[in-house]
């Protein structure tokens, strides 16, 4: 697997970065494929480890789903508050807790699932990694449950796995109707690495640059580009094409989409990215809702794990209720023609 830009961060002295209030993500530690002679790709052998407030779980819940390995692939999702400083076992650790409740409604989020892929019955994602002589603690785990092993914990590349191997992995998509996420051609690849190189750098990861942050220049630097991209992108689809790379969805529409469907809702508040909503972008807003009528997109994720899950680790863990207009969201997702009245 390469190692470049559009999969993680360049960690050139990362801890002085750090210490001046840059936010500088991590690099993920396992990094085998399926296909590997130790990891074939059979049906029913992976499983994922996820949460659905993590933009880059939703890279691989978006995969799962618009290549149809709903079935080919179990999966278990984590409550989108880590634990408290309460915890015996620590604050800030993703947790499998399908009876705990959310601040926002009160009640159990019922997408939340125990640990199922150990077969353990594990509470903690650190549990799983710890099993492997491991103190890393991220989601997505791409796990093998014969091995009982991880196999990947990098969401770029768990991607491009679950495009080379679905087939294998028993999609349930019509071969007549076969989704390739990174197609042959070419050309086509070209572009598609372009695109994610500066979606990653500016869009994906920028919006983190913005949120996390806490020096004053950094956010000033990462809120610039990630306008002057979101300007870029409206501009590439005033061509009248479907996705960014023509009339085919493909791995850049894909690693684009979790961002953008959280600014509205959440990253305009929470990332302090309040120059434009998505809905100030007509051309943009009617890509997003076009992704999201895709079959095994609107499944894929969930803007109550998003809400609760940023804002409920804000410092008085309330969650604002908005936005309220157009109209809520996610069924404003349904709704292409909104950005245009707005404008009108």
């Amino acid at each position: 697997m390469t190692k470049d830009s559009s999969t993680q961060e360049d960690q050139t002295k990362a801890k002085e970065r750090r210490a001046r209030g840059e936010f500088v993500r991590g690099v993920s530690g396992f990094r085998h494929a399926i296909g590997d002679t130790e990891f074939p790709a059979e049906p029913g052998r992976y499983h994922l480890f996820v949460a659905l407030n993590c933009p880059w779980c939703h890279r691989v819940t978006l995969a799962r789903g618009v290549l149809g390995l709903q079935n080919g692939i179990t999966m278990d999702v984590a409550f989108p508050n880590r634990t408290g400083e309460d915890d015996p076992a620590g604050p800030n650790l993703w947790e499998f807790a399908p009876v705990r409740k959310a601040s926002l409604t009160g009640q159990p989020l019922p997408e939340c699932t125990p640990e199922t892929g150990t077969g353990q019955g594990l509470r903690l994602a650190k549990e799983i990694y710890r099993r492997e002589g491991s103190e890393e603690q991220s989601v997505p785990i791409l796990y093998d449950k014969i091995a009982g092993r991880i196999v990947n914990n990098e969401s770029a590349e768990i991607i491009r796995m679950l495009d080379q191997h679905s087939v294998h992995l028993a999609s349930l998509v019509p071969d007549a109707q076969t989704v390739r996420l990174v197609p042959e051609s070419p050309d086509l690849r070209d572009t598609i690495a372009t695109l994610n190189e500066r979606i990653y750098v500016t869009i994906n990861n920028g919006a983190y640059k913005a949120g996390f942050s806490s020096d004053q220049s950094v956010y000033a630097q990462a809120f610039e580009a990630y306008f002057d991209t979101l300007a870029f992108l409206e501009d590439l689809l005033s061509d009248g094409r479907d996705f960014l790379t023509g009339n085919t969805f493909t791995e850049a529409d894909l690693r684009l989409f979790p961002t953008l469907y959280r600014h509205d809702p959440v990253y305009y508040v929470r990332m302090k990215l309040n120059g434009a909503h998505i809905l100030d972008f007509p051309r943009l807003w009617e890509w997003l809702c076009r992704v999201y009528a895709l079959d095994g997109v609107s499944e894929a994720g969930s803007l109550i794990h998003c809400r609760q899950g940023y804002f409920g680790r804000s410092w008085n863990q309330v969650v604002p209720t908005g936005p309220l207009r157009p109209m809520k969201y996610p069924k404003a997702y349904d709704h292409p023609e909104l950005a245009r009245n707005r404008t009108s």
